[in-house]
């Protein structure tokens, strides 16, 4: 990438802007006041008229509900065309929606009439009955009568009171005594669950009220149904010239607003930005063939594809009209007008002042670990001089994911929901459905080795014939302990492989940036650490506070294939005096880090999680399979779980010495030889739990293994050689799909 400048009269700024934006190459930095004299650009003479046009557009896009799937295809739009279509479509729009909302409010208006008046419709007294007497007081409540009835039977100041109800409404009248207070009948029923209704105005019975405002709420909703048809219609024939209209609008809306990023005088402007290299010359020229000496185009800086820190750009030797060093470029000599002077102003000692802003990035991963970009730019963009990880996360976060699920079903959900979203959205929505995949993939291929793993059920065991899967399990029951502590030390080095490859990729940034001796001093260190530190916790130096499982999980993980005992006592002190070196290097390079010198190995511990989570999934669904099919173990065989799943087999298990019973399990309770309600109850109970637990299972895998493994990419990797915070290249320009030139 090559930073530009484009320095020119003011008088030409308009076809400037109109190159620069066909080129669609200029990636455009904003003017940061770093030029005295020149202060930010504001936008061209008819902005506010565009933006306003565009917010119409918008709005009636809003209104039809139009999208890009309406479009007929791209098509020219002239101005005058767009200005006198744009009117007659607006009033004609808002003339129907206002009517819309007018309906919809009406309709809702009669809702809310019938929804008071349906009650006195259920109470089934004439409303005039039931107010405007001198003797009697009347109250209209949602309450069980027989409650009223109660409050007002022990009420005082009370003569005499009759109740009437009619669905859960009632209605109360009372003859107060000679000496009550007004509103004794409400008093009364201070203490009673009832909701007071205030009695409608209305000449027509309730009942036959009712009707006739659904009448009228029927004839609203024909009517807005002939309205929502009219305004169908107007989107059908408008819905392709709005598209046109708003790409139209929005390229002129960004073409007026450019100068807002431009350094300004009263005469002249200076535009910057980042180009690619191999264009620039072509930009050159484009500039020149549209304003000619108007406007003059120089390269400032060249950046290079290698990180190489502070220095992450070249000077240009006589490139073009460019010249001097990196970061400075000649100003003209002729300034003899007012334009020129103008451009001297944002000079100084005859060279230009630019900024120091990065060159924006653009990631180019291939189309199958493109997506895995997604997870990249939530810990931030990649600068352009640093690496890319967007590959090795694509190689290890589907690896870790899988593991930690394992399970054949889970995987095809996973794949299927990520499936869905690839194929149905666009955007992020489709990434995160790439991996998805690519993570369903992975537990599908690991619930294979763990058994065949389907649901937490081990399929394996319903091939024909006496099958012994390699893989005994998880590590969940008695029989496969020593799985489980395989899988930990599985976890742990792969946890060092990972943590190496971030190291190394540290070492080499930091040598291209500066120099070997700044490498050795902050990646060697670490290297030294990390890998001294754990070659001597798996060698045989002091082995006595060291587990023999250490040793014995690469025979269990190899199926015996990799016998190893341990490294000799050598190497072990070969490593410690490797760990000596490297916190000495430290020491000389990064005094401070010292304090984080135990780093490596809690590190590399923590990638204990992927067994962690792998444990605690998979005993998520072996209990939800308990409580709903029932298990036992086998004491006189492998010692693992086996679910029953039915009565009969449960009356074996229990017959039978050498298995010892867990759990019944809810369907065991169904008998098809004596089918009652019970044992229906229970199946279908049994049947919920199993769908709805591995339902809760399949939803937390998403929270727990997706963001662990997250997590172990962006602190544990990341944080060894990635920093982030990169821009994107968006080059000023636009790429038409609805308009034609």
């Amino acid at each position: 990438m090559s930073k530009v400048s484009v320095t020119g009269s003011k008088r030409v700024i308009d076809d400037v802007i109109e190159a620069a934006y066909d080129h669609h190459s200029l990636h455009v930095t904003d003017y940061d006041d770093r030029y005295e004299g020149f202060e930010p650009g504001t936008s061209l003479a008819g902005a506010e008229d565009v933006n306003e046009r565009l917010v119409t557009v918008r709005s009636l896009e809003s209104i039809l509900d139009v999208s890009a799937e309406d479009a007929d295809g791209p098509g020219k739009l002239a101005d005058d065309a767009l200005t006198a279509e744009l009117e007659e479509t607006r009033e004609r729009v808002n003339e129907l929606n206002d009517r819309r909302d007018e309906l919809r409010g009406e309709i809702r208006d009669r809702q809310e009439e019938i929804d008071r008046m349906e009650p006195f419709a259920e109470l089934g007294i004439e409303l005039d009955l039931l107010g405007g007497y001198d003797s009697l007081e009347v109250v209209v409540g949602e309450a069980k009568p027989d409650a009223i009835e109660d409050a007002l039977e022990a009420a005082d100041g009370i003569d005499a009171f009759e109740v009437f109800s009619g669905g859960n409404v009632a209605a109360a009248f009372a003859a107060p005594a000679d000496d009550a207070e007004a509103g004794v009948l409400q008093d009364a029923l201070v203490g009673v669950d009832v909701a007071f209704l205030e009695v409608p105005d209305a000449d027509a019975s309730p009942a036959d009220y009712v009707a006739e405002l659904e009448g009228e709420r029927a004839d609203l909703g024909e009517e807005l149904d002939a309205v929502d048809a009219e305004l169908e219609e107007v989107k059908t024939e408008a819905a392709g010239f709005l598209l046109r209209a708003e790409e139209q609008l929005t390229i002129e809306a960004q073409k007026k607003q450019a100068p807002l990023s431009f350094a300004t005088t009263e005469n002249a402007f200076i535009a910057e930005g980042w180009i690619p290299t191999a264009t620039v010359a072509d930009f050159e020229a484009v500039i020149a063939d549209a304003v000619g000496d108007h406007a003059e185009v120089e390269e400032l800086e060249r950046a290079s594809f290698t990180p190489d820190g502070d220095h992450h750009v070249e000077a240009v030797a006589d490139g073009g009209s460019s010249g001097g060093v990196a970061g400075e470029t000649s100003a003209s000599s002729s300034a003899t007008t007012a334009d020129d002077a103008d451009r001297e102003a944002a000079t100084d000692g005859g060279h230009a002042t630019h900024g120091s802003d990065d060159p924006p990035v653009v990631q180019d991963n291939g189309s199958a670990a493109g997506p895995f970009e997604v997870l990249v730019r939530g810990f931030g963009r990649p600068k352009y001089s640093e690496f890319d990880p967007t590959l090795l996360v694509f190689l290890t976060f589907p690896l870790m994911f899988g593991f930690m699920i394992g399970d054949v079903g889970y995987g095809v959900l996973y794949a299927a929901i990520g499936y869905f979203l690839y194929s149905n959205y666009e955007g992020t929505f489709r990434e995160l459905g790439a991996v998805a995949l690519w993570a369903g993939g992975f537990t599908v291929l690991f619930g294979i080795y763990f058994g065949i793993d389907v649901f937490g059920y081990h399929a394996y065991q319903l091939l024909p014939g006496d099958v012994h899967w390699p893989v005994d399990g998880k590590g969940l029951s008695p029989a496969d302990i020593d799985w489980a502590l395989s899988f930990l030390v599985a976890s742990v080095v792969f946890g060092l492989v990972h943590l190496n490859v971030g190291h190394v990729l540290s070492f080499v940034s930091t040598y291209q940036r500066h120099d070997l001796k700044h490498a050795l001093y902050e990646g060697g260190s670490w290297l030294l650490i990390l890998n001294g530190a754990w070659i001597w916790i798996f060698s045989q130096h002091v082995p006595g506070p060291k587990p023999d499982f250490l040793f014995e999980s690469f025979s269990i993980l190899t199926f015996g294939a990799v016998s190893f005992a341990g490294f000799p006592v050598a190497v072990g002190y070969a490593a410690i005096a490797a760990v000596v070196l490297g916190v000495v290097l430290l020491a000389i390079g990064e005094p401070p880090e010292l304090a984080e010198v135990l780093a490596p190995i809690v590190n590399a511990i923590s990638y204990a999680r992927i067994m962690a989570v792998l444990l605690a999934k998979g005993g998520m669904a072996l209990a939800v399979n308990l409580l709903a099919f029932g298990a036992y173990i086998d004491d006189g065989g492998d010692g693992s779980f086996h679910f029953i799943f039915s009565a009969d087999y449960l009356a074996e298990v229990q017959n039978t010495a050498d298995y010892e019973l867990v759990f019944a399990g809810m369907t065991t309770a169904f008998d098809p030889a004596s089918i009652g309600a019970v044992g229906v109850l229970a199946l279908v109970g049994g049947i919920v739990v199993a769908v709805v637990g591995h339902l809760v299972v399949l939803a937390l895998g998403i929270t727990s293994a997706g963001i662990q493994a997250v997590r172990l990419e962006y602190v544990e990797f990341f944080g060894n050689f990635y920093e982030g915070g990169g821009d994107a290249y968006t080059p000023f320009g636009y790429d038409r799909k609805h308009t034609e030139e």
